[in-house]
């Protein structure tokens, strides 16, 4: 199986968020942010993968500001890592003001894809290719919080309680 660039898979989407996106104070809705990056860094694993993909678990969804209607949204998604059957897509949401060019920062999210084969079985994926200082930052911080989720996994949890009087 041939390694991929990051480059490669790389993509960037952008959405011009309209009432329907909002709630009555024209605040975009989170689910509306998360659909549209859970749909950036699907693509990013389908193309990397080259066959079907589906979403395991969203690592991290940081919101940081608010959009507005008529926020211009650009979602930048990249793969960070990957296992044997498994993806980690990183993506970053800002907002632009289209009026004022005001740009800000609203999410920061990691996501797992697991590829799948024609049988809806996982299939192994390809290695990356790390070109630059960034990308191998970006993957030394994913093999932690990789590490992180395997722990959680693991972790059995104990809880004891009292009944009640």
């Amino acid at each position: 199986m041939k390694k991929k660039r990051i480059s490669e898979t790389s993509v960037t989407l952008t959405h011009i968020f309209m009432p329907h996106d909002a709630n009555p104070s024209g605040n975009v809705h989170g689910g509306v942010l998360m659909k549209l990056i859970d749909n950036a860094a699907g693509v990013v694993a389908f193309r990397h993968a080259r066959s079907n993909v589906v979403t395991a678990s969203i690592d991290r969804f940081d919101f940081h500001h608010p959009g507005y209607i008529g926020d211009l949204l650009t979602v930048n998604a990249s793969i960070n890592h990957v296992g044997r059957t498994s993806m980690e897509i990183g993506a970053r949401a800002e907002t632009e003001n289209l009026m004022t060019g005001e740009r800000k920062h609203v999410v920061s999210a990691y996501l797992t894809f697991v590829a799948l084969d024609e049988n809806g079985n996982p299939k192994a994926v390809p290695e990356l290719i790390i070109e630059t200082p960034e990308e191998h930052r970006r993957y030394c911080n994913a093999i932690e919080r990789r590490k992180s989720r395997m722990q959680l996994r693991n972790k059995t949890i104990n809880c004891h309680m009292e009944p009640a009087a």
